[in-house]
């Protein structure tokens, strides 16, 4: 018994249907970064350990209640796991949704952060915005952003990217 390769048509067929696709909008990495700054307020809360492993840990579990003023007009509510004590050495994960304006734009989106403490400085420090997680006006958002602490204040710039509504 002969075996017969079919590979053409396949390809033939792959390639006829191809050229049904309409040509898809840019992403929203190809529409020039947007940028927003400003300074927020934070409360840390301590939380209690949920159950008898997560205690065992001895990581640090603790509520997180923005309030971002500037171009982010919002508040954000989250919260964090971390480990040592946050001054020399340690770890952190944090997840937030922030919900408000975006220069001007309503909705929500969930920012998730990490970073890692070395000599009391965060090394490889990452927020980013959590893909599809924008809600209302903020459809789409995708970005990343950066927190400076200095004279005890926070600030955040914040890039990112924003579908034409």
């Amino acid at each position: 018994m002969k075996t017969r390769t079919v590979i053409v048509p396949v390809i033939a067929a792959i390639a006829a249907t191809a050229t049904c696709f309409a040509i898809p909008p840019p992403s929203p990495k190809e529409i020039p970064a947007m940028h927003a700054s400003g300074e927020f307020e934070v409360k840390v809360t301590p939380q209690k350990a949920d159950n008898a492993d997560a205690e065992a840990g001895g990581f640090a579990r603790l509520a997180l209640n923005k309030r971002y003023h500037g171009t982010l007009d919002a508040i954000g509510q989250g919260e964090m796991l971390a480990s040592g004590d946050g001054s020399t050495a340690g770890a952190y994960v944090a997840i937030e949704k922030v919900s408000g304006s975006l220069d001007g734009r309503k909705g929500s989106f969930v920012l998730l952060h990490s970073a890692v403490m070395v000599g009391g400085v965060p090394r490889d420090w990452s927020i980013t915005v959590v893909p599809e997680s924008g809600t209302g006006e903020l459809k789409g958002l995708e970005g990343n952003a950066r927190i400076t602490i200095a004279g005890g204040k926070h600030s955040y710039a914040f890039e990112y990217h924003l579908p034409e509504s």
